[in-house]
Parts: structure tokens; C-alpha cells; sequence
């Protein structure tokens, strides 16, 4: 029943009324302060999944027909045991803590200013002039990862120099123009940003690394789109996508894999996917455990990396509940998955696969890559790259721009002359294995 207020009354119910207002107002600042400038984990642009729908990490491989020595890669990860998953991803090592697990990534405006990154790979990395092996502005790294922690992976600031212990991976995405660049190994010495290696991505394309090439990952995938997110598995839609993995050992690769980082018989190559068996009752699990178990059905895990066993990539994020997801994930082992045919590719005739289904000591990539419909051109470096010059904003168009306007990435607009290079494909990267404690 409501009643007449006085003058007096209505005064009293705006001021109330602004009291409860005011932080709603305050969230609506907040959410609108991550729309702009630099945000560690910050909101991602959609559409998700992250990639277009046709993306080997979007694909659906439920009904993908099994490998022929999928028992004994399988049996080669158990490793005469039983190998159990565990979730490579939680929140500060302890509350408040600089250290962290999980993957951060940074989320910036496209006129964030681009920086030079420095390579140990350059030859195989984007923002280089490859006729010169000088990097360029094409990194847009915001000034805050120098100083403050949760911008890196392992949580330090970029100028601690962690190299030779961690794989200190940088991920930023573009929000305006959605694209992606992903670092590995990185430091920042003082005056400038060193790594091991960088890539691009125009999310909005499915532009694969010329063979033979890594990126911020050892098989030359993105990392972003293969992470387990929060956001994902507490949204009200189904996950919609494959999930990174590391095995402590690799073979070659196989599309959609773009290069190697070992040859150990037995061993999946890099880019291998393994699913999860249809079969496999997933009722027991709790409810967000099973959402994440799902998506391992229909879209598996691509190994990505060399580290510890069926360990699964995720996201920093320190909402995650590891108390949970540590007990639901070692309620899975290497057993309860398959792998499915190597090289997978329903999108070509035949599997577009630089190594034998047959496992062999080294696999061996073609000596000069040919252009496909799935793989880019191996000029010095992958198409649909922005211009790279000093200006702070990428090109805005995100379509691929042609290969000799942008593979000199020099800061000059006008540069063409980068000659077409063939990359090495047996060239094995050191990756420093994953040390992760217990959690």
C-alpha cells in the first residue's frame, strides 16, 4: 500500500535514492574503464568463441575417426602408469601473492603505443625486418608490465628477468581491431623488450604460421583461444572449443601445428588432438567441471607445448576454485581419452600432415612449404600482419594486405624488397619446461 509523502519525505527518498544509485554508477564507470586503455584480463571482444566458427580450435571432433596408434600414444603419455589431468590454471600462488598460476593476458585499445621486442627466434618471429633481423614498433605493450605483477605469466613484472625458469608468456588483444599478439620468454632490460619469440593473429581470420615457424607457443598456435576462461565456464552458453595441453614429450607435427620442438619416438607430434571418450560417464563431476569435460568431447585438446602431462591451460583468474577443479580433473586420466587421426582436417581432401600417422624418431616437414588454402604463404612473415609502422594504430582494415607490403614489417611505409624466405622446419626449439607446484 503506498502513501502521499511530504516535501520533506520526497527530499529524503532522492537523497536515499542517490545513495543507492551511486554504486551502480560507480560499476557502470568501472565496466566502461575496461572498454578503454590497458586492463590486465580485461574483457575480451566477441564473438565467442574466439576465431571464426571454421577454426581448428573451434572444430567440432566428435564424430573425427580415431588414429590407428592412438592406444599407443596413449599408452606413451601414461608412461607405465596412470597419468591424471590437472588444471594448469587458479589464482594467486597465495592470497595477494606476486606469483600466480594460470595464464593473464592484457586487453588494450588500438591506439595503444607499439613497442620493439627484441628476439632470440627473430627469424621465425612477426615485427621483424627479416633482410635486416631489426625489430620494429608492433607490440602493443602497455608501460604497466614493466613494474606491476599479473601482467606476465608467473606473475613478476616484466623487468625481472625469470628467462631461464618460466616461459613467461605475454598475451595482448586489440579490443578495436581484434587482433592478437602473443610473446614468449619475455624482459624488459631497462630500455627495451626482450623475448624469445612473437606472433600475430587477426582473430577475425584463420591465417595459419608458415611451416617450419613457431609463434609464442612451441607448435605455432595462438594460446588465447585455447585457454579455459572463467567467463566460459560459469557463462550461460556451452564452451565452444578445443583446450591447450602440454605432454612432456613431442614428435614433429601435424597441421594445424606449424613446427616442432622434438622427436622422441613414440611421442605425439605437436598439434595432435586427444578427446575425451564419448563413452566416459562425466555425471559424478560437479557441474562446472562437467561443462569443461563436454567441450573436451566435442572439441578435444590440442598439444600445444612441451611440459608436464595433460596438463590444461587456463586462464589466471583468481575466482577459480582449485579445491574443485584439482579433484575433477585427477578424476581423469590419459586413459579416458583418444587420439583422433593425426593431422586432422576435414576442410581438405586429405590431412594437411608434415609427419606420417606412423610414429618415426624424426618427423620430417616438406623442405620448401607449398600455399594452401589452410596455410599462408611463407614469406618473412604470415599474412593479414598490419602495417608495421611507427605509429601507434594498426591498419583498421583487418583483410590481409599483400605479403611484400607488410613482410619487411620496417618502419618505413614504402618497404617491399624483403625477399621470400624458406624456414628451416627442422629446427627444434628449447622451450623451458613448465614448473608448476602444487596447488
Amino acid at each position: 500500500m503506498f502513501k502521499r509523502m511530504s516535501l520533506a519525505g520526497r527530499v529524503l527518498g532522492s537523497s536515499a535514492l542517490l545513495l543507492v544509485l551511486a554504486p551502480l554508477v560507480a560499476r557502470t564507470a568501472e565496466s566502461a574503464a575496461e572498454d578503454t586503455g590497458p586492463v590486465a584480463n580485461g574483457t575480451l571482444p566477441g564473438p565467442f568463441p574466439l576465431f571464426p566458427p571454421t577454426n581448428w580450435w573451434n572444430l567440432d571432433v566428435s564424430g573425427a575417426p580415431a588414429d590407428s596408434n592412438s592406444a599407443a600414444f596413449i599408452s606413451f603419455i601414461n608412461n607405465g602408469g596412470t597419468r591424471r589431468l590437472h588444471p594448469d590454471f587458479g589464482g594467486d600462488v597465495s592470497p595477494g601473492s606476486v606469483q600466480t598460476y594460470g595464464m593473464p593476458y592484457i586487453v588494450v585499445d588500438g591506439t595503444q603505443a607499439k613497442k620493439a621486442v627484441h628476439f632470440l627466434y627473430s627469424d621465425e618471429s612477426d615485427g621483424v625486418n627479416h633482410s635486416t633481423n631489426t625489430s620494429v614498433p608492433f607490440y602493443p605493450i602497455p608501460d604497466q608490465a614493466i613494474t606491476q605483477p599479473h601482467w606476465i605469466e608467473g606473475g613478476e613484472p616484466g623487468n625481472q628477468d625469470l628467462r631461464s625458469s618460466s616461459d613467461r608468456h605475454m598475451l595482448i588483444v586489440d579490443r578495436d581491431n581484434k587482433y592478437l599478439y602473443e610473446l614468449y620468454n619475455v624482459f624488459y632490460d631497462g630500455t627495451t623488450w626482450q623475448g624469445g619469440s612473437g606472433a600475430f593473429f587477426d582473430m577475425t581470420a584463420n591465417n595459419r604460421r608458415p611451416d617450419g615457424w613457431t609463434s609464442a607457443d612451441a607448435a605455432g598456435l595462438a594460446i588465447l583461444p585455447g585457454l579455459v576462461r572463467y567467463d566460459e565456464v560459469y557463462g550461460p552458453d556451452e564452451i565452444g572449443h578445443a583446450f591447450r595441453v602440454t605432454v612432456r614429450s613431442t614428435n614433429g607435427y601435424v597441421y594445424p601445428a606449424s613446427h616442432r620442438a622434438g622427436s622422441t619416438t613414440g611421442a605425439l607430434p605437436m598439434g595432435a588432438r586427444l578427446r575425451l571418450k564419448a563413452g566416459k560417464d562425466i555425471s559424478s563431476f560437479p557441474a562446472d567441471a562437467q561443462k569443461i569435460f563436454r567441450a573436451m568431447k566435442k572439441y578435444g585438446l590440442l598439444v600445444a607445448d612441451n611440459g608436464s602431462d595433460m596438463y590444461i591451460t587456463g586462464t589466471y583468474d583468481i575466482r577459480w576454485n582449485n579445491d574443485v577443479l584439482n579433484p575433477a580433473f585427477s578424476g581423469l586420466s590419459a586413459s579416458d581419452f583418444e587420439v583422433i587421426t593425426l593431422g586432422y582436417n576435414p576442410s581438405a581432401q586429405t590431412p594437411t600432415a608434415t609427419r606420417t600417422a606412423t610414429p618415426t624418431p624424426i618427423a620430417t616437414a616438406t623442405s620448401t612449404p607449398v600455399p594452401t588454402a589452410t596455410q599462408p604463404p611463407a614469406t618473412a612473415t604470415p599474412t593479414a600482419i598490419p602495417t608495421a609502422t611507427p605509429t601507434p594504430t594498426p591498419t583498421a582494415t583487418p583483410t590481409a594486405p599483400s605479403a611484400t607490403a607488410t613482410a619487411t614489417a620496417t618502419p618505413t611505409a614504402t618497404a617491399t624488397a624483403t625477399p621470400t624466405r624458406t624456414p628451416t622446419p627442422t629446427k627444434t626449439k628449447k622451450r623451458t619446461p613448465r614448473s608448476v607446484g602444487p596447488r
